[in-house]
C-alpha cells in the first residue's frame, strides 16, 4: 500500500487532463443510470479495498465540519462546541470549519478513527463515489483521485464502462 500511495499523486496528475475532459462530457450528458452504476462500482471497489490499510485521506487532508458535526462531536467529548472548535478547528478561506492541522488528530497509529461513530459527515461520505447526482461533484472527484486509491480505481472503471 505504501508504494501505491507514493505513486498515486503522479498517476492522478498523468490522468488529470483525461479525467477533466471525461467529467466535462459527463456533466453535459450524464447517463440516466449513472448513480446506480456509481453505487455498483463503489461497492465493488470497497469489497477489495480496506481503508484501514491506507487512511491517506485522514493523513493528508481534513474534512469540512458542519455545525451539526461540531455539536455531535463536542457532545461525545462532553464539552462545549466552542471549546471543541478552539482546540481542533479553524475557519478557512471559504468560512468553513476545518482541522487546524493534518494528519487528523483523531487518527490513531493503527489507522483507526477515535471518533468513528460520531465522525463528520464528510468523513462518512468520503470519497463520495456513491453520492447521488455524482456528475455534479467533478472538481471534488478530481481532487479525491489524487488522495484515495479507491476513488482512482472507481473513476478508471467508470471511464471503461462509459467509454472515455
Amino acid at each position: 500500500m505504501k508504494e501505491k500511495l507514493e505513486q498515486l499523486p503522479k498517476r492522478a496528475r498523468e490522468k488529470h487532463i483525461e479525467n477533466k475532459r471525461f467529467f466535462t462530457k459527463l456533466k453535459k450528458r450524464p447517463p440516466k443510470n449513472l448513480d446506480y452504476m456509481m453505487s455498483e462500482l463503489h461497492e465493488a471497489e470497497f469489497k477489495k479495498t480496506d481503508c484501514l490499510t491506507c487512511a491517506n485521506c485522514c493523513k493528508t487532508t481534513g474534512p469540512l465540519f458542519t455545525n451539526t458535526d461540531v455539536e455531535r462531536i463536542a457532545k461525545h467529548f462532553r464539552t462545549k462546541p466552542s471549546k471543541f472548535i478552539d482546540e481542533y478547528l479553524r475557519v478557512d478561506e471559504e468560512n468553513d470549519y476545518v482541522l487546524k492541522k493534518v494528519p487528523c488528530a483523531f487518527l490513531g497509529a493503527d489507522n483507526y478513527c477515535s471518533i468513528y461513530n460520531v465522525r463528520p459527515k464528510a468523513c462518512r461520505e468520503f470519497p463520495h463515489t456513491d453520492r447521488k447526482k455524482f456528475h455534479q461533484i467533478n472538481n471534488l472527484t478530481l481532487k479525491n483521485v489524487a488522495i484515495c486509491p479507491a476513488a482512482f480505481n472507481i473513476v478508471e472503471e467508470m471511464k471503461k464502462k462509459l467509454g472515455k
